[in-house]
């Protein structure tokens, strides 16, 4: 059985949930990323936030990216799997939540991240096709 462990990027990196939104925007430039775990004070995972989400939801809206933290944007329902979890578990979460990228847990803490390029990794052709029309699907538009 091939878990979420053995697809999963290792060494993800988190932004402390009150740390600016400029600070995100750097640390995912230098790290080449489009997208940050948020994680607390206490070690857990908070969210995630996207460069889309600090584009969209901070400049676009007219905010101070020095002002407003990653805890302001980490909100909603956070999806994640657990690291024993196999691969069609979290392949099926990845669809149902229409999300990309998809942080892995062990014992409540942030182990890894599964991401579209891990799935080309590891899914034959048909199957990683299937997930991506899934994960792509248009759903109704939220308000």
């Amino acid at each position: 059985m091939t878990t979420a462990r053995n697809v999963m990027h290792f060494g993800v990196q988190c932004i402390g949930e009150n740390e600016n939104l400029l600070t995100a925007a750097r640390m995912m430039r230098d790290l080449s990323v489009g997208s940050l775990p948020v994680c607390g004070n206490d070690d857990r995972l908070k969210g995630i936030i996207t460069d889309r989400d600090i584009v969209i939801k901070c400049v676009a809206a007219g905010k101070d990216c020095s002002e407003v933290t990653a805890k302001d944007l980490a909100q909603g329902t956070l999806v994640w799997v657990d690291a024993e979890a196999d691969l069609e578990e979290a392949l099926h979460t990845m669809e149902e939540h229409q999300i990309r990228r998809l942080p892995v847990l062990e014992n409540h803490r942030l182990v890894g991240v599964i991401t579209e390029a891990d799935l080309a990794a590891h899914l034959p052709e048909d199957k990683l096709a299937e997930a991506v029309s899934r994960i792509y699907a248009e759903s109704t538009p939220r308000v």
